[in-house]
């Protein structure tokens, strides 16, 4: 791990070998769950545990909407079965595989794009009534740039529906957190790539991508900053027996809205 790590091919390929990992966090959407959908009976998570509220998704029926960064069958597959023409976005080719093997079996009108969430060069202005982002600017050097591309790639009056990763989750030290003990190490923004190489080493693996903890300026600023108007937000915390999470909300959700002019 001396040598220097590119961090989008180095989680590129993690997110590809985890597209076969059968942990619980990523386990793709039931079929029961997609055909409950066709109803209108669908719940959306963009962080661990809580879904967003029904109403910042509003009425999806014909419209079009962009999962950014969001392939391995999460929430795609219900968007579209609840009546969206949906797109998905995400640089691993095998997440979205996953996306397309249910799209097939349920005849899901369901398209996917390999490309990087920060380099969206291949979608046309203004083409996206929603977009969707799960938890996943974390694994981007620049939240920013993601905030720009998708305010660019969304319609006036469109959405966007972010999940985001507090960044208080990386400032203590991840050792004696699992004991219970909270000892601040790190400060924000925070980068797996600054970590000293042996503990790099530990940290990073075949299934565990390089993570980036923004600050809130990168967040939220940075979404106002690309042009949007945030409406509304939530927070949720890690289930189980995370530490931290008994003492502050560890994630967020934010919508935010490109405005008609």
């Amino acid at each position: 791990m001396s040598t220097p790590v590119e961090p989008t091919e180095f989680n590129r390929i993690a997110w590809d070998n985890i597209a076969t990992s059968r942990h619980r966090w990523f386990e793709h959407v039931s079929d029961e769950a997609i055909e409950r959908a066709r109803d209108g009976d669908f719940d959306l998570r963009l962080t661990a545990c809580k879904s967003i509220p029904r109403q910042w998704i509003g009425d999806i029926m014909g419209r079009q909407v962009l999962c950014l960064a969001a392939g391995g069958g999460h929430q795609a597959p219900l968007l579209a079965a609840a009546g969206a023409q949906v797109t998905v976005v995400d640089f691993s080719e095998s997440q979205l595989a996953i996306d397309r093997r249910l799209a097939d079996k349920h005849s899901l009108a369901l398209t996917t794009v390999q490309a990087d969430m920060a380099n969206l060069s291949v979608l046309g202005n203004e083409q996206f009534d929603l977009i969707v982002n799960p938890c996943s600017v974390n694994f981007c050097p620049d939240a920013r740039v993601v905030w720009q591309q998708a305010a660019r790639v969304l319609k006036s009056g469109g959405a966007l529906l972010a999940g985001l990763i507090q960044p208080v989750n990386y400032l203590f030290d991840q050792a004696k957190m699992q004991r219970g003990q909270l000892v601040v190490r790190f400060s924000i923004p925070y980068s797996d790539l600054d970590l000293p190489d042996d503990q790099r080493e530990e940290t990073l693996g075949p299934e565990r991508p390089i993570d980036f903890g923004h600050s809130l300026s990168d967040l939220i600023g940075g979404q106002l900053d690309a042009g949007l108007q945030l409406t509304d937000m939530m927070e949720d915390r890690w289930g189980g027996d995370d530490p931290l999470s008994d003492k502050i909300a560890t994630f967020m959700a934010t919508r935010a809205v490109k405005p008609v002019f």
